[in-house]
């Protein structure tokens, strides 16, 4: 009887620290499961990948505050001040280039679901692209006036690589590599359609087109 007895309190005893060891355990996954999320935890309240850094600010993120950049850099220009003028125009280059890369990502995102909305970003893709080239055209011209070749060549290649050498940027760009001695062979080679060559004279503001001469007057005929 008392070895029954004992053998029922053991039992007895395990059963409690079963059940004690249990609830120990709850309340602790519970404790931390409530505790704050820590201060140097890193946030994303925007949905940004945290792992691309060169998100700009929303309010450049966009063709017009690309824009305004390359506006402030024809400023800078107009001063003289080619260092700003190339940190504006490096900006500018950077806001188009995203705007650009995420347009696309939509494209291929909705490619298949709704191709009215895919075409409408492949198109302001282009326009972004587009004004990516124009910035680093113009990155390009204020290299060549600082005297800085070695900076231009670069982005003049890139320049043709995007907008192909049979585009008018693209076969400015070209020649203006000619210009620098880093080409040879003019391009193109056919006709009066060879670009002239241009000075490394960065405008402040568009040019306008030179008035063409009026064409002398035919002598009057002779008298018979």
């Amino acid at each position: 009887m008392r070895v029954r007895h004992s053998l029922r309190w053991l039992r007895t005893l395990l059963v409690v620290l079963a059940i004690t060891g249990l609830v120990i355990l709850g309340a602790t996954g519970l404790s931390q499961a409530q505790k704050p999320a820590s201060a140097n935890q890193p946030t994303n309240p925007i949905g940004v990948d945290p792992l691309d850094a060169t998100v700009s600010p929303p309010k450049l993120l966009s063709v017009p505050g690309g824009r305004k950049l390359m506006d402030e850099a024809a400023q800078a220009i107009a001063r003289n001040d080619y260092k700003l003028a190339v940190s504006k125009l490096q900006d500018a280059r950077q806001v188009f280039n995203q705007v650009s890369t995420f347009h696309s990502q939509l494209v291929s995102s909705f490619t298949g679901i709704d191709n009215q909305v895919a075409e409408s970003q492949r198109r302001r893709a282009g326009e972004a692209a587009e004004m990516r080239d124009q910035a680093t055209y113009q990155l390009a011209l204020v290299h060549r006036a600082q005297q800085e070749p070695d900076l231009a060549v670069p982005l003049l290649v890139q320049i043709i690589r995007s907008q192909q050498p049979t585009r008018e940027l693209g076969q400015k760009a070209y020649q203006q590599l000619l210009e620098i001695g880093f080409v040879d062979v003019p391009f193109p080679r056919f006709g009066d359609t060879a670009p002239k060559p241009s000075t490394p004279v960065v405008p402040a503001q568009p040019q306008s087109r030179p008035a063409q001469p009026s064409p002398a007057p035919s002598p009057a005929p002779a008298p018979r």
